[in-house]
C-alpha cells in the first residue's frame, strides 16, 4: 500500500519520539553517537566546504545521502524528519552558531543547503555533529505535528534558545498567516 506525504510524517516523528524517549532518556545531542562524518570523496557527489562541512546531492527527499550511512538509524531518521518539514525549518532559526560558522540561514541548512526545482537536494552534513540543531529541528516538527503555526514554532523556539546559545541564524519570519 502507497503511503501519502501526511501518513510518511506521521511514521517519522513517531520514529523520532520513540528513538527521543528510550530507555536512557538522554537528549537528542547525547543519543547520536560521536557524530563525526567520515567523507568519502566520490567525483560529482559530495563536496567538502572551508568550513567542514559535507555536501552531497541525492535525487530528492526520499533518498538520504551516503554521508549518513555509517552514522545511527536515529541520525537518519533525523535527517529523513527534516526533508519532510523543510517548509517549517526554513523559518526556525538555528542558535549553534551556525549562521556566523556556516552562513546558514535557518535550521534548514543544517540538515539541507537547498532543494532545487528538479527535486535534487542538497544535503550538509553538519546536524551530524550538532545537538543543538537536531533538538531544534525535533522539537519544530513535533510542534508543527500539534498544528501549531509556524508563528507559534518560531516563539517557541525563539524563548527556549535566547539565552545561554549562540546568536541566532539570520532567518527570514515566517509569511503573516491568513
Amino acid at each position: 500500500m502507497m503511503k501519502t506525504g501526511k501518513q510518511r510524517f506521521a511514521i517519522l516523528l513517531l520514529s523520532v519520539g520513540m528513538v527521543l524517549s528510550g530507555c536512557s532518556g538522554k537528549s537528542a545531542s547525547e543519543q547520536v553517537s560521536n557524530g563525526q562524518a567520515e567523507a568519502v570523496h566520490e567525483h560529482g557527489h559530495q563536496t567538502q566546504l572551508s568550513n567542514g562541512d559535507i555536501q552531497e546531492a541525492t535525487a530528492s527527499i526520499d533518498e538520504l545521502p551516503a554521508f549518513l550511512k555509517s552514522q545511527t538509524s536515529e541520525l537518519q531518521t533525523i535527517y529523513a524528519l527534516s526533508a519532510q518539514v523543510s517548509d517549517v525549518l526554513k523559518y526556525i532559526p538555528c542558535y549553534c552558531g551556525c549562521g556566523d560558522s556556516a552562513g546558514h540561514e535557518s535550521n534548514l541548512n543544517c540538515f539541507i543547503d537547498e532543494i532545487q526545482e528538479d527535486g535534487t537536494v542538497v544535503w550538509d552534513d553538519h546536524g551530524t555533529r550538532c545537538g543543538v540543531c537536531l533538538d531544534i529541528a525535533v522539537e519544530s516538527a513535533k510542534m508543527s505535528s500539534e498544528g501549531k503555526s509556524l508563528m507559534e514554532i518560531r516563539t517557541a523556539i525563539d524563548e527556549k534558545y535566547s539565552t545561554g546559545y549562540a546568536k541566532p541564524t539570520p532567518t527570514p519570519m515566517p509569511p503573516a498567516e491568513s
